[in-house]
C-alpha cells in the first residue's frame, strides 16, 4: 500500500482537500470503465491509482462553479 502525504496531493492542486475530491471523482469514473479496458498489470485499488494519476500530474481538471436557483 502506497502511503500519500498531504502536500504531495496538495502539488498539484490549491489544496489537500480538493485533491481528495479530484482523486475521488477520478476513482469512479475508472470504476465505471469496463474490466476489459483495464490493463492485467494493473491491479492496485481504484484509489490509489487515481492518487498515482493526481500526484504526477496525468489528471486534468477544472473547478465549475455551482449554479444557483433562481428564487421564484
Amino acid at each position: 500500500m502506497r502511503v500519500f502525504t498531504p502536500n504531495e496531493v496538495a502539488k498539484n492542486t490549491q489544496s489537500k482537500y480538493l485533491g481528495v475530491l479530484v482523486s475521488a471523482k477520478y476513482a469512479r469514473e475508472l470504476n465505471l470503465l469496463p474490466h476489459e479496458a483495464m490493463s492485467v498489470g494493473e491491479q492496485k485499488k481504484l484509489t490509489t491509482r487515481a492518487l498515482e494519476a493526481l500526484t504526477s500530474g496525468q489528471i486534468e481538471f477544472r473547478l465549475v462553479r455551482r449554479r444557483r436557483r433562481s428564487e421564484s
